[in-house]
């Protein structure tokens, strides 16, 4: 592999009481230290500051839920970077802090740019630590939590794994803590189904759960790319699991063919889009069917929203099941007029269209 992306949730971050777990922030750079060495460029997607400031600073009680995290992801974003900074001096790397809101994937102009930037950073040596921007991301300008933002981050990079450390092994099917429990290995293919397994708590200092990661691994795998669950409070996980996957105890999602960069931007674009397309049976069929098939306004039985060419729009089938996402190729107004009739231009090519 030439390039990966790691992805670390708080709880791997952080101690009991909260603070931030310096010794494994520790071996984290180590591991990536000895990955760069194997010739292995690291993107590292690292949450904690909000967890790290709660430690920091002691607010009123009265004080509103959006304000106290705008202001422990303040403090506690400098702090995380200083303990990296630190600790990655010692193998001599540089750092680069990125932070994004979910607004900077919303167009195709934005999305490159940061993507030019990443390549920059990555090309000169310089390790990206990415984070959401939690002092000005509120309500819906929110990810999930950083497993959303790690998928959105490999699919944009084209790595060649993704790997999400939690605070166990991986998907079990039922409760970890459960003997009767058994740790699912390797998930190839539909991951509704593993829903009846996942627990919907949330982590202690985190806003994801493990439902997240199953439903953004299951995403990434479509589009191209092998994702793997792991526990990240074991020492060296990640570079046990690029040496010997198959020896570790976690789960793994098998990637299916290769996506375009369209098609994985557009993979990552769900809450993005301008307008609700819903198509008629027919036209579900064709676009589900295994011949690459585009999005023809015949089959459009109804259009919510408004939308211009080239803005995404989610497609729907009569049953209200989620088809996919696409790129439009004229706006609104046209696409109307064009329902019904034969012989028209695509109102999504099968090239700007990426089907769940």
């Amino acid at each position: 592999m030439k390039r990966i992306c790691i992805k670390i949730g708080s709880n791997v971050l952080t101690k009991e009481n909260g603070e931030l777990n310096t010794s494994r922030i520790k071996n984290i750079v180590y591991q990536i230290s000895s990955l760069r060495k194997m010739g292995i460029q690291c993107i590292l997607v690292s949450s904690g500051a909000v967890a790290a400031g709660r430690s920091k600073v002691k607010l009123p009680e009265k004080i509103d839920t959006v304000s106290a995290r705008q202001i422990w992801s303040s403090v506690g974003q400098v702090e995380l970077l200083n303990v990296y900074s630190v600790f990655l001096k010692e193998f001599e790397i540089e750092c680069a802090q990125v932070l994004v809101t979910k607004q900077d994937f919303r167009t195709r102009e934005h999305y490159l740019n940061m993507k030019n930037c990443l390549n920059s950073l990555l090309n000169n040596g310089i390790l990206p630590i990415i984070n959401e921007n939690d002092a000005v991301s509120v309500t819906a300008l929110m990810f999930t939590d950083n497993d959303e933002l790690s998928g959105l981050i490999a699919s944009m990079m084209d790595v060649e794994a993704l790997y999400l450390l939690s605070n166990i092994n991986g998907i079990y099917t039922g409760n970890p803590n459960d003997n009767n429990s058994t740790l699912l290995q390797t998930v190839n293919g539909d991951v509704n189904r593993l829903k009846q397994y996942i627990t919907t708590k949330k982590s202690n200092f985190g806003r994801g759960g493990m439902l997240t990661k199953c439903s953004i691994a299951g995403r990434v795998a479509k589009s191209g790319i092998p994702v793997h669950i792991a526990n990240g409070g074991i020492d060296d996980i990640v570079l046990e699991l690029v040496n010997s996957p198959d020896e570790v105890n976690h789960t793994s999602f098998t990637a299916s063919k290769k996506a375009s960069t369209v098609k994985q931007w557009l993979a990552g674009s769900d809450g993005f889009e301008k307008a609700q397309l819903v198509i008629n049976k027919g036209a579900e069929e064709a676009l589900c069917s295994k011949k690459a098939t585009s999005l023809l306004p015949i089959g459009v039985i109804k259009i919510s929203g408004d939308f211009e060419k080239g803005d995404i729009i989610k497609i729907v089938g009569l049953s209200g099941k989620v088809i996919g996402l696409g790129k439009t190729q004229y706006n609104k107004t046209k696409a109307e007029s064009y329902i019904g009739k034969t012989g028209t231009k695509p109102l999504v090519h099968y090239d700007y269209l990426f089907l769940y």
